[in-house]
C-alpha cells in the first residue's frame, strides 16, 4: 500500500470496529479537564508524519467521546449519523469541493438541487420553494428570517439588504412564549433583537394558542413576522399552523416555522397530522442531523419565495459566476460562501433509505415515545409531564433534587444517556428519542435503569 492508502484504510477500519461494538457505554470516560490535558499541543519546529498523527488522535480522543450514534442516547434529538451519510461526508471531504457555485463544483451543486427537490417532496412543502443547504437548525432559522426582514420590509418601500435597520420601519415580531433558543439566537445576529419580541401565550403542552395569536396580530402594526414551532423542545408539541396562517391574511406578514425536528412529522401517515397547516407558512427550518440521520453538519433553510431567499443570502463578486441558464449556486441560498458540499450526505440518503424506511423510522421512534411514558409513568412517584405527540418525553421524579439525582445517576450507569431541562420552574427529565436503530427492547433496558435509580433515591428518602 501507498502512505496515502493505508492512512484512509486505517482510518475505515477504525471507525467500522467502533460501530460495531455494542459494548461501548453510553457516556464519555473522561472529563473535560482530564482531556484538556490530553489534548495538549505545542507548536514544533518538525511535523509528525500522518499516520502517526491520526493513531495518536484516535487515542487522545477515545475516553471523551460520547456514545452519540448508539442506541440509547436520549440526551437531544441529534440523530445517529448513518453509515452511508458517514461514506458520503467521507467522500465530501476527500473530493474537497468548495460548494460556492456551479461553474466550480457542478456536481455539489446539482447533488445539492435535486436533494433540495426531493426533501420538498418529503415533507410535503410548496416545490416552488428553495433550499439552502445550512450547518443546522440555527442558521436554517437565521436564513429564512433574513429572507422575512427583508421582504416584510421590501413591501413598504425600505431595502433593507442595501440601507441596513438604521432608520428602518420596526418590524413587530410575534412569537410563542416557549420557544427554541435558537430562534432567539437568529433574531440577535438579525438585529431584530431577543426582546423586542411579542410573546404570545401556550397551552400546557406548549403550543401557541391560537385566540391568543390572533389578538397580538390584531394588536399589531406595520411589518410583521410571525414565528411558529412543529416541535416544542421538551414536549413535542405543534403550533396551530392554519389558524395562525389565517390570522395573518391580508397583512404584511411571513410566517416562519421552526421545525428542527418536528417538520419530518410531515412525511409519515400517522404524525403528518400534526402539521396540518404547515405548508401554509413562508420559510422554514429542518436539521437533517435529525431525523435524516445524516452526519453533522446538515440543515436546512426552505423558502418559499425563492427571490426573496436570494436577496437575503446571495454574495455577489464580478469574479464569482451567474445562475443564469437554469443552473444553481449553492452559496446564493446560505450565509456562507466558502463551505463544504453539504448535498452529497443528505443526496445519499434519501436514496439509501427511500419513503417507506423513513416512515418506519419517525413512527417507531413516536411510539418508542409513547412506551416511555407508559413504562415510567406506571411507576409510584413518578410522572409523565407533557402530552406525548412526538418522541419528547418529559419525566419528573419526585422532587426538583431528586429528579437531578436520577439524571445524574443515569448517566453515570452508562445504560443510556439522558438530559434534563428547567420547563416551567420544575426540573424535568428529557428524553428525546431519535437515533435510528432504537427500539423498543432499548427503551425497556432503558427505563429499568431509570426506575433502578429513582427506587434507590426514593427508598433512601
Amino acid at each position: 500500500m501507498s502512505d496515502l492508502e493505508k492512512l484512509f484504510t486505517g482510518i475505515a477500519h477504525y471507525a467500522s470496529e467502533r460501530r460495531e461494538d455494542a459494548s461501548r457505554p453510553h457516556k464519555p470516560l473522561a472529563s473535560f479537564v482530564e482531556q484538556m490535558e490530553r489534548f495538549r499541543l505545542t507548536v514544533q519546529d518538525e511535523g509528525v508524519p500522518a499516520e502517526r498523527v491520526i493513531s495518536e488522535l484516535i487515542a487522545k480522543a477515545e475516553p471523551g467521546l460520547a456514545a452519540m450514534t448508539e442506541p440509547r442516547f436520549f440526551g437531544w434529538v441529534i440523530g445517529g449519523s448513518n453509515p452511508t451519510g458517514v461514506a458520503a461526508d467521507w467522500l465530501t471531504s476527500a473530493w474537497g469541493q468548495n460548494a460556492a457555485n456551479h461553474l466550480a463544483a457542478p456536481s455539489a451543486a446539482a447533488a445539492e438541487a435535486q436533494a433540495g427537490a426531493a426533501l420538498l417532496d418529503l415533507l410535503h412543502l410548496p416545490r416552488e420553494a428553495s433550499v439552502g443547504f445550512v450547518t443546522g437548525g440555527t442558521m436554517a432559522n437565521f436564513t429564512g428570517l433574513a429572507a422575512a426582514r427583508g421582504e416584510v420590509l421590501r413591501r413598504i418601500g425600505w431595502d433593507v439588504e442595501a440601507g441596513g435597520l438604521f432608520g428602518a420601519p420596526a418590524i413587530t415580531v410575534l412569537i410563542g412564549d416557549e420557544a427554541h433558543s435558537t430562534v432567539f439566537a437568529a433574531l440577535k445576529y438579525l438585529g431584530l433583537g431577543m426582546q423586542r419580541v411579542v410573546k404570545v401565550a401556550v397551552d400546557r403542552n406548549g403550543a401557541i394558542i391560537a385566540g391568543a395569536f390572533r389578538e397580538a396580530v390584531a394588536q399589531a402594526d406595520g411589518p410583521l413576522i410571525a414565528i411558529a414551532q412543529a416541535g416544542q423542545i421538551n414536549t413535542g408539541a405543534f403550533d396551530p399552523f392554519a389558524e395562525m396562517a389565517e390570522a395573518l391574511r391580508g397583512k404584511n406578514a411571513w410566517l416562519h416555522v421552526d421545525g428542527a425536528f418536528g417538520l419530518w412529522a410531515r412525511a409519515t401517515k400517522t404524525h403528518q397530522h400534526l402539521g396540518a397547516g404547515l405548508e401554509l407558512a413562508d420559510s422554514w427550518a429542518v436539521d437533517g442531523h435529525k431525523w435524516l440521520q445524516t452526519p453533522y453538519d446538515a440543515g436546512y433553510a426552505i423558502v418559499k419565495d425563492r427571490a426573496a431567499h436570494i436577496r437575503a443570502m446571495q454574495i455577489p463578486a464580478s469574479y464569482l459566476p451567474g445562475a443564469g441558464d437554469g443552473a444553481r449556486n449553492p452559496s446564493d441560498y446560505v450565509p456562507e460562501l466558502s463551505r463544504r458540499a453539504r448535498g452529497f450526505a443528505t443526496w445519499a440518503l434519501i436514496r439509501h433509505f427511500g419513503r417507506k424506511r423513513i416512515v418506519e423510522m419517525i413512527s417507531r421512534h413516536c411510539a418508542c415515545a409513547r412506551r416511555f411514558a407508559q413504562v415510567l409513568g406506571a411507576e409510584p412517584g413518578v410522572e409523565i409531564v407533557n402530552d406525548v405527540v412526538l418522541n419528547q418525553v418529559a419525566v419528573r421524579f419526585g422532587s426538583d433534587e431528586q429528579t437531578r439525582e436520577v439524571i445524574a445517576r443515569v448517566q453515570a450507569g452508562g445504560v443510556a444517556f439522558v438530559g434534563g431541562s428547567d420547563w416551567r420552574g420544575r426540573w424535568v427529565m428529557r428524553i428525546s428519542i431519535s437515533g435510528e436503530t432504537t427500539n423498543e427492547a432499548h427503551v425497556d433496558q432503558a427505563a429499568a435503569a431509570m426506575i433502578e435509580a429513582w427506587r434507590d433515591i426514593r427508598d433512601r428518602n
